[in-house]
């Protein structure tokens, strides 16, 4: 086992996305993001990466849904990016902290008009009695705020998992894959190799 820098897991992510951002067709920034409700059950769904920094993953939710109720009661989180074309894989776990209003505004005033509209209309992983429902919604903000700014609503933001652990995995034939974990050390990481 040896000790690396703090950067060295996040300068290796950033290598393999920028790959995945040149070759995968669709969605090179999807991440499974597996969460536990206060009944320690668990439950995942894909999310979009919105920001990595030397501190962590970024991603955006209301923070009224099925997630966002998730991580009020267990802060814990897996992350999980798969890349079918590059055959690599990258697992993190640790917990989340809330961003900053800050970053949280300005990602929001980043977002298309529609996307802004849709974050107020949306009463995410809520009953849905009809699709018409959602279009009154829809109709209903895009009126109230007419032409102006749309500002972020208070129930939406976002959160930043602190990885504890980071597995990057490498397809090998007949199954020898290439596995290396980094598991943080205080202000940096131990890496070793796992059997595949």
């Amino acid at each position: 086992m040896t000790v690396h820098p703090w950067t060295e897991p996040f300068d290796l992510f950033d290598s393999w996305m920028k790959e995945a951002v040149a070759q995968e067709v669709n969605d090179p920034d999807a991440m499974n993001l597996a969460t536990v409700d206060d009944r320690g059950h668990p439950t995942s769904r894909m999310v979009l990466l919105k920001a990595v920094d030397p501190k962590g993953f970024v991603f955006y939710t209301n923070l009224e849904s099925r997630k966002g109720q998730n991580l009020a009661v267990n802060t814990h989180v897996a992350l999980c990016f798969h890349w079918k074309s590059l055959r690599r894989q990258v697992r993190v776990e640790g917990p989340v902290e809330a961003v900053s209003e800050a970053e949280a505004d300005a990602y929001f005033a980043s977002r298309s008009r529609g996307s802004q509209i849709g974050a107020w209309a949306s009463q995410q992983s809520r009953p849905l009695a009809t699709r018409f429902e959602l279009e009154r919604r829809v109709a209903e903000f895009t009126a109230k705020f007419g032409l102006g700014k749309v500002p972020r609503p208070a129930h939406w933001s976002g959160f930043r998992v602190l990885p504890e652990r980071i597995e990057f995995w490498k397809d090998k034939p007949f199954r020898l894959h290439d596995r290396s974990v980094f598991t943080r050390d205080g202000e940096s990481w131990t890496v070793e190799k796992l059997f595949p």
